[in-house]
């Protein structure tokens, strides 16, 4: 039972050309006809759509099926299909030039190429005299330009040396004022006792080795191994 039923439809499938008896192909085409136009109606009630059919018979006879009225599904439709012709004209157009800008890039880059490898040193066995000029001078001035830029830092740095002294000025002012010593009287006083233990040291080792030094013949000094002493007036 199962295969004589697939057996039947197979055999209940019409293939899909045209029909060569007059008669069939007419009979054919009024059923074909009336189903087209009978889903178009149930098909604009169910889903509530604008449908429109028209159907024109092999002598002629027109059929058709609108939901609303078929002059205005028309010219909605043409609307619709100038407005997607519009859009695809505009597509093409935007990719026509898009295609040509890449190419541009494209050329662009490899002249950039060709330049960078001059100014490398390359390639450069196919330049002209001119060529060679501008290359030059096109050297010249990106050397001045890195010159410029390079004196610029170190004019930068020169000045963040400078503020940070200032800075380590200022702390040190402060921290000579918390010590409740002056800071020109501070120098003074270290100068001072810096020049002694070196001219003291020089003495003693030249006395050391000729003879004993004895606890008259040391000389008092104002060097001071410690912490520095705070003195009240």
């Amino acid at each position: 039972m199962e295969n004589n039923g697939r057996e039947e439809m197979v055999r209940g499938k019409i293939e899909m050309k045209r029909i060569e008896n007059a008669t069939s192909r007419q009979v054919t085409f009024s059923k074909r006809r009336s189903g087209l136009l009978k889903k178009a109606y149930e098909l604009s009630v169910l889903c509530d759509a604008e449908v429109a059919v028209i159907v024109f018979s092999q002598k002629g006879r027109l059929y058709e099926f609108s939901s609303t009225d078929v002059q205005k599904t028309i010219k909605r439709y043409h609307k619709h299909a100038k407005g997607a012709q519009t859009n695809t004209t505009e597509v093409e157009r935007y990719m026509q030039q898009m295609m040509h800008d890449s190419a541009e890039m494209a050329k662009n880059i490899e002249i950039l190429e060709a330049s960078q490898r001059r100014l490398l040193g390359h390639d450069l066995n196919s330049c002209s005299a001119q060529e060679l000029n501008q290359i030059s001078s096109q050297l010249e001035r990106s050397l001045l330009i890195v010159r410029e830029r390079k004196a610029q830092l170190f004019m930068d740095q020169i000045e963040r040396l400078r503020a940070q002294e200032r800075i380590l000025l200022e702390e040190n002012a402060k921290l000579h004022m918390e010590y409740g010593a002056r800071p020109s009287e501070q120098h003074v006083v270290q100068g001072k006792g810096v020049g002694a233990a070196s001219y003291n040291w020089m003495n003693s080792s030249q006395i050391s080795s000729s003879q004993t030094i004895s606890d008259s013949d040391l000389v008092e000094t104002g060097l001071f191994i410690g912490p520095p002493v705070v003195r009240c007036e």
